[in-house]
């Protein structure tokens, strides 16, 4: 069983090295780092998931409306509505 260790609990440990040792392990990291895919994600790229997200959700409601609307005869369509309506506020 592995017991969990606080990044405080951690840091407390580290600060207790001698300070050559402090350095390799910070050049260690440095390393591992270094080699790994760094992705950050933009508040830019944040919102534009969003806003898929969002567009795949409205997409579905819409397909439900359309769903309803086969059940009534004449002339209904508000699933046609909804998508004016999205389309303007794009």
């Amino acid at each position: 069983m592995t017991s969990q260790i606080t990044l405080e609990q951690l840091k407390q440990q580290i600060a207790q090295l001698p300070p050559g040792d402090q350095l390799k392990l910070v050049a260690d990291i440095g390393e591992r780092l270094s080699a790994m895919p760094l992705v950050v994600p933009t508040a830019e790229s944040e919102q534009e998931r969003a806003q898929q997200e969002r567009l795949v959700e409205v997409d579905a409601w819409i397909a439900k409306c359309d769903e309803v609307a086969e059940l009534w005869e004449g002339e209904f369509d508000s699933a046609a509505d909804l998508r004016r309506i999205r389309d303007e506020e794009e």
